[in-house]
């Protein structure tokens, strides 16, 4: 039995009918909803670490089989072991290319944020970020995810310019998937630096959507949550 034979079994032995009903709920896999057509085997995340721990050897194509599929569970355990590959490559500008185009693939919120800051954010932290700038741009809403997503990793290095841009240029985002995106990174930003989010705050808080505003303003005191909701 070959190495992806052997994680497909494994997948089918940890697979649960009514965990699987409530995640496809709660990923939004109805018809015309941002997950639809996905399908869920009832994998919570904690098994699918242990099963991407114990085949982080497979390769590239195996990778791409997973990856390349309608179920969930094997996407996410795909990008589990990507990320595992990454960080041990000697060149990673491999992983970061194969992962850029499998963006396609990348194509629910959680699959974005287990991985875009680990991949797209370390790869690119002492590179050019155009790359972010045009996926800002993106049609694709899971590629305009991992283009905030990915600066995460900026923000823990106290780097907040490329968040703050890309902030900006999707501040008028249709899609609420954006907005929490979007207000999640600002917050990060605050824990950091609350001067730098402020100064976001203070020019764009009219015009940001409710929801980024609420999420970039979580961890504020109430009275400050208050007076930003109440202007």
């Amino acid at each position: 039995m070959t190495l992806i034979h052997e994680i497909q079994a494994d997948f089918k032995k940890a697979a649960n009918k009514e965990k699987a009903k409530l995640l496809q709920r709660f990923f939004k896999t109805g018809k015309g909803e941002y997950g639809e057509g996905d399908i869920f085997l009832g994998i919570i995340v904690p098994i699918q670490r242990k099963i991407a721990y114990k085949y982080d050897g497979l390769d590239l194509e195996d990778i791409q089989k997973l990856l390349s599929s309608k179920i969930h569970e094997y996407r996410l355990t795909a990008l589990f072991i990507l990320v595992k590959k990454y960080k041990k490559a000697d060149d990673k500008k491999i992983i970061f290319d194969f992962y850029l185009k499998n963006t396609p693939n990348i194509n629910n919120w959680d699959l974005v944020d287990l991985s875009a800051p680990k991949i797209v954010g370390d790869y690119l932290s002492d590179k050019s970020k155009t790359i972010l700038y045009k996926l800002a741009k993106s049609d694709n809403i899971w590629e305009r995810r991992i283009s905030i997503l990915a600066t995460f990793e900026f923000i823990k290095q106290n780097k907040f310019e490329d968040s703050i841009k890309i902030a900006e240029m999707l501040l008028n985002d249709k899609h609420d998937l954006i907005h929490k995106g979007v207000g999640w990174m600002l917050r990060e930003i605050g824990k950091k630096n609350q001067k730098v989010e402020e100064r976001f705050l203070q020019k764009y808080y009219k015009d940001m959507p409710r929801t980024m505003l609420r999420y970039a303003i979580e961890k504020f005191s109430q009275e400050k949550r208050r007076l930003y909701l109440g202007k």
